[in-house]
């Protein structure tokens, strides 16, 4: 199971306290500039990288939480948290958008304008210099480590400096055009940061909840498993994560029936030990023992695929056996993609038609979504 060594943990430990010290600097110089002058745009800049400082405490937080090891009530380790962390940048950059862009709105409807003094820009100057120093220093440390929270910070960095760029451009139409121009950039800041905000929630929440996994690694999984030795086909793949290195898979293997049960336990077990030393997946497979020999149920299956599997785009059939008694039953699944419109109950319906039409056997089927 892949881990995060020493090093990765002090580069991130390291870009968060940096990130950290930066934006309360910058904070404290807006709000008091702000303060100063009357620019409310530069001001709730200034909240804004407060809390920026805010969520790197958060960040910094999570990675000590997400690098714990597992224990008795979390056996699959603490990795999620550093999708939680990432949610709660996410509602803190929510919340400064609302909140910004009620004050902005406030003094469009006062009508004040207030004038910026020349080290305003100056400050704001260094502010957009410092934050894409941040933003490109957050992203190499995020690729480097593959870090969220990283991630998320190095995202929010690049909508501070759009929104400092803003803030600039708001403070020079007020003070030379003499238009009120400061509220309109506020307004304009608060939309970009809520966008962005709401981007970082449903991301961190996608992942919270299951996200699909990768697609290259589903392949390289399925490609381990049918060069395993007497592998006949693979179904049923699964892959479970909870966070970043902690991966859990589970298939079902189809082999010989004919093969003594040690010698296919043998061949699983050795499937499992090569996926997780090359993946670092840790992979149970479930065993699926096929009659090759038996030409009746291998004529019907081909007969049902080609009656059924075009009907519904994406359908295959696996685990197809014949169980031979009073009756016939001819036992299989279906699986159908996720996005599939036709509804489950239709579809199992639909194959079971199709396997009395083809003669007198009982079908037993299972439809998936896969």
């Amino acid at each position: 199971m892949e881990r995060h060594n020493n090093k990765h943990i002090s580069a991130e430990a390291l870009a968060s306290a940096v990130g950290m010290v930066c934006n309360f600097l910058l904070a404290a110089a807006k709000i008091f500039a702000g303060a100063v002058t009357g620019l409310l745009s530069v001001l709730a800049d200034g909240v804004n990288n407060l809390s920026d400082c805010g969520s790197s405490a958060v960040a910094l937080i999570s990675l000590r939480v997400a690098n714990k090891p597992a224990d008795k009530e979390h056996p699959y380790g603490h990795r999620r948290a550093e999708y939680i962390a990432s949610m709660c940048i996410a509602f803190l950059v929510l919340v400064l958008a609302v909140e910004l862009a009620r004050e902005s709105l406030e003094k469009l409807l006062a009508g004040t304008q207030d004038a910026a003094v020349w080290w305003v820009y100056i400050l704001l100057g260094v502010s957009v210099l410092v934050k894409a120093g941040m933003f490109f220093g957050y992203r190499i440390v995020a690729k480097r480590t593959d870090c969220d929270p990283l991630r998320a910070a190095a995202t929010d960095s690049a909508c501070d400096c759009i929104a400092t760029l803003a803030v600039l451009a708001g403070a020079l139409v007020t003070q030379f055009a003499h238009a009120s121009a400061d509220g309109w950039a506020g307004i304009l800041v608060a939309l970009f940061i809520g966008w962005q905000g709401v981007k970082l929630l449903l991301e961190a929440g996608s992942k919270l909840l299951g996200q699909a996994p990768d697609a290259a690694l589903v392949e390289r999984l399925r490609a381990i498993l049918l060069a395993g030795e007497g592998i006949l086909g693979i179904h049923d793949l699964r892959v479970y994560g909870y966070g970043k290195g902690v991966m859990f898979a589970t298939a079902h293997a189809e082999m010989d029936a004919r093969l003594p049960a040690l010698t296919s336990h043998a061949v699983l077990d050795g499937l499992e030990k090569r996926v997780q030393e090359e993946t670092g997946v840790v992979m149970t497979l479930h065993l699926d023992p096929v009659v090759v020999g038996d030409e009746e149920a291998k004529e019907l299956e081909g007969r049902l695929r080609a009656a059924v599997e075009g009907t519904v785009e994406g359908m295959n059939i696996h685990d197809f056996r014949l169980v031979r008694g009073t009756t016939k039953k001819a036992v299989f699944e279906v699986g159908i993609p996720f996005d599939c419109p036709v509804r489950d109950e239709q579809v199992l319906d639909d194959v079971c038609r199709a396997v009395r039409l083809l003669g007198d056997y009982e079908p037993v089927v299972t439809v998936e979504r896969e």
